[in-house]
């Protein structure tokens, strides 16, 4: 297991000035008289137990966080001002700085901006996993400098994705889909040498379809990355479980089921009810299940069946389930079913990251700080 400097392993807080990194990047609304409000506080609610550890321990807290990508500049469209008034009701003992990514310094990772930044703080907290793979300034800098260790939200993510590559109760059942092929070839490497199976569908499933030798006509396929997963179907031919039909749109508009080679102008784009049964039936014979990415294009209603089949089957399913990415969790999330999942991390990319290398710039960075005993480093 990834060992990392926790709350407790800091020195004593009480009348300390803490900086607390945390990831309040949350979605906002806009009134028709130009008001925005936050739309889903979840991201602030998770931060809950850190800051409340610290504050009511005595620490002087300021929180820090990004939020959308304003360019490095400011831009009112972007400012924190309506996460200020949702943070001073959650915890009104925190205050909060202005967006990071008004400087240029922060994704750049500028030593004078990291500088400013932790002028005046005795302490470091990170608590932003979502963005633990990024050496951004804010993430990998004030450890360098000042005590620091993790906080609740890190350590959880980083004891759940770690067990899941260490030490998984078999059945491990792998769920993947999405899009693009080439983000997620590292994580099909080192998933399937842990996995009993693993599923895919989504357009990364065409590019695995084509190299196995099966047509699929003009559907979203990496030639490029060809080779690689032949490579990938030839070293584990039976833990790669591809989808045996698919929904797809042909060329005069219309969506019909297939099974096997795909119309030349016709596109996957969901996998069809068999392949639905089949998951479902490894689904819930599993006792630990990841799932990253959709089955297809879930957002049209034509297309959505195969996502929101997973999406029940893992709600039904008695082992414990993870789930890692917005799209899979936003499925979750419209049907409904994301109180029946075990654990659903707040971070997408950092997740896959860590499940593929098995570290992250953010966590190295932690082990690194001046107050982490030498057996962590």
């Amino acid at each position: 297991m990834l060992r990392i400097p926790l709350l407790e392993d800091l020195p004593p807080v009480a009348g300390k000035r803490v900086l607390a990194r945390v990831d309040f990047n949350v979605p906002l609304e806009t009134d028709q008289d130009g008001t925005r409000t936050v739309a889903d506080d979840f991201r602030i609610r998770a931060a809950l137990p850190t800051l409340n550890w610290l504050t009511e321990r005595g620490a002087e807290v300021s929180a820090c966080t990004h939020l959308g990508r304003p360019g490095g500049r400011p831009d009112p469209k972007f400012d924190v001002s309506p996460i200020r008034e949702v943070l001073a009701t959650l915890a009104p003992k925190v205050s909060l700085m202005e967006n990071l990514r008004f400087s240029p310094g922060e994704e750049s990772n500028d030593p004078e901006f990291l500088e400013e930044l932790i002028s005046g703080f005795d302490m470091y907290v990170n608590d932003a996993f979502g963005v633990c793979h990024r050496n951004h300034a804010s993430v990998v800098g004030p450890p360098t400098r000042l005590p620091s260790a993790a906080g609740r939200l890190v350590e959880k993510e980083v004891e759940v994705l770690g067990h899941l590559i260490t030490e998984p109760k078999s059945p491990f059942i792998v769920i993947l889909g999405g899009a693009k092929v080439s983000d997620k070839l590292g994580l099909v490497r080192s998933l399937v040498a842990h996995a009993d199976k693993v599923l895919l569908g989504g357009g990364m499933a065409c590019t695995f379809m084509a190299a196995a030798g099966i047509r699929v006509g003009a559907s979203l396929m990496d030639i490029a990355h060809e080779d690689d997963c032949r490579g990938i179907l030839s070293d584990y031919p039976s833990k790669i479980v591809l989808p045996v039909d698919s929904n797809v749109l042909l060329a005069d508009g219309s969506v019909e089921v297939v099974k096997g080679p795909v119309p030349i102008a016709g596109k996957i784009l969901d996998i069809g009810p068999e392949t639905c049964e089949i998951f479902d039936r490894l689904i819930k014979e599993a006792e630990t299940i990841f799932w990253n990415g959709p089955m297809g294009m879930f957002e049209d209603t034509r297309f959505s069946s195969g996502t929101y089949s997973v999406a029940q089957s893992l709600a039904q399913c008695e082992g414990f389930t993870v789930v890692g990415g917005g799209d899979s969790v936003a499925a979750l999330d419209l049907a409904g079913l994301s109180g029946n999942i075990g654990f659903l991390s707040t971070g997408g990319g950092a997740a896959l990251k860590l499940l593929e290398t098995g570290d992250l710039p953010g966590l190295a960075a932690l082990r690194k700080s001046m107050t982490v005993p030498r057996e962590m480093k």
